[in-house]
């Protein structure tokens, strides 16, 4: 590796490529600033080992004492790892030898029409401080994701200026892969949206950046609803 370039500045750079390509990267990113940052702390001056990179991760932030754990943090470096590969060949990639396999995700639940129809239900009735709004907000955003296909992410994401109830389309702008798209409303989803948009905006200042979906607690009322929340 060469001596005169920190790895933190190898991170930056590779973090920088990756997202050109139109990777998110957000999680991943911390692993590999953190091990960057590991790395500079102990002036390694020799080819990255499994071994170093072993340590590193036992040093998780919880020092939970889970091999699951450090597995995962070990497989966030093996891109990084490969990139590296081409200043110092001799640079070595983890794999699943060290701590073991990584689960695997679960197999995603696909939502009946009934079970559909039962969440909206409960979200309609969610309580609020202020009379449906709450639930109103819940029970839309939910029934457009059924019925478009959104992401979470691009539902929150959406301004009052993506939603044209007008022409019935949406605007997803620069999501997964930095690509924006058009989504075609169905008029049922319309009507829905209309709904929401009147009682919503009879409690909220709506400006240019308004996002479409928005709490209605307290001081969240009006600000844009967070994925933890959801």
């Amino acid at each position: 590796m060469n001596a005169h370039i920190s790895m933190q500045t190898y991170a930056e750079n590779y973090l920088s490529e990756r997202r050109r390509l139109g990777y998110g990267l957000r999680t991943p990113s911390y692993s590999i600033l953190s091990f960057a940052h590991y790395c500079d702390d102990i002036n390694i001056g020799e080819s990255l080992t499994v071994e170093m990179m072993a340590d590193w991760a036992r040093q998780d932030q919880g020092n939970t004492g889970k091999p699951a754990t450090w597995a995962l943090r070990l497989k966030r470096l093996r891109s990084f790892c490969r990139y590296l590969q081409q200043f110092e060949p001799r640079t070595e990639v983890p794999d699943d030898s060290i701590f073991g396999h990584i689960g695997q995700r679960l197999a995603p639940h696909i939502y009946s029409e009934q079970e559909i129809i039962d969440l909206l239900a409960a979200a309609h009735n969610l309580d609020s401080y202020i009379p449906g709004l709450r639930g109103a907000t819940y029970e839309t955003l939910f029934g457009l994701i059924a019925s478009t296909g959104l992401r979470i992410s691009e539902a929150l994401h959406l301004l009052d200026l993506d939603v044209d109830l007008k022409s019935g389309l949406l605007t997803i702008r620069k999501t997964k892969f930095a690509k924006s798209r058009y989504v075609s409303l169905h008029p049922s989803t319309l009507d829905a949206l209309r709904q929401y948009l009147l009682l919503r905006n009879h409690y909220i200042q709506v400006s240019e950046d308004t996002r479409f979906f928005v709490g209605a607690r307290g001081r969240w009322l009006g600000q844009p609803l967070g994925q933890k929340q959801v």
